[in-house]
């Protein structure tokens, strides 16, 4: 398939052994969120020197993106299914389908920030948030989120919702995640992450005023 990230660079920079480990925690990252969460995880591009691993010189979204030719490794996949499945790619990003076991609501990172900080002192249900190295957090919700997105926002009196910094990620989309890099610019980062003992992720209708609040100040 001619993705090949790691490999020679890692002889000729003399760090074969520190990849190897580095392998090995993203499997040990993967295996969790597959075993342990219930999430499906797909193989993903990485960006080197501008281009996609993908071998696209036109595409779209270098580095930021599932390897269509990569089946995708299921919940409930172990520890051993997961590093036989990076073998097959080594280094390849580690990404999450979006709208099976979560939705995903986008915001800027820093009114996610301000709005995580809002929401805990609140007491409010939280699931995971992730901040990406290009400045978005990405708050797990409940899945189905993305569809009702819109209307929540109209009846909560946002008339223009279209208006706000924020929008909703459901089925067929994915997510690059902890400890992947994105699109060349640095890895992806827990603001929340994962409870020990797996939840249900929140109804995104608990979170959303908070969030469009924030965001609609923020954008102000």
């Amino acid at each position: 398939m001619g993705f090949t990230i790691g490999g020679m660079r890692e002889i000729r920079s003399g760090t074969r052994r520190r990849g190897r480990s580095y392998r090995a925690s993203e499997c040990t990252a993967v295996a969790e969120y597959t075993g342990l969460w219930g999430w499906d995880v797909l193989r993903g591009a990485r960006a080197v020197g501008g281009a996609c691993s993908c071998g696209r010189a036109d595409c779209p979204a270098p580095g930021a993106h599932p390897l269509d030719f990569a089946p995708v490794i299921p919940a409930g996949a172990t520890l051993d299914e997961v590093t036989r499945a990076w073998t097959e790619l080594p280094g390849a990003a580690v990404m999450l389908a979006v709208g099976r076991a979560f939705d995903v609501i986008e915001v800027a990172e820093a009114a996610g920030r301000r709005a995580l900080a809002r929401l805990e002192r609140m007491g409010l249900p939280l699931g995971p948030v992730t901040a990406t190295p290009d400045g978005r957090a990405h708050f797990f919700v409940a899945p189905g989120a993305a569809d009702t997105l819109p209307a929540l926002l109209y009846r909560m009196g946002w008339d223009d919702p279209g208006s706000l910094d924020l929008r909703g990620l459901g089925p067929g989309t994915a997510i690059t995640a902890p400890p992947s890099d994105r699109a060349g610019l640095g890895p992806v980062r827990w603001l929340r992450p994962p409870a020990l003992d797996p939840t249900r992720p929140p109804e995104a209708r608990l979170l959303l005023g908070t969030l469009a609040y924030v965001a609609h100040r923020s954008r102000a």
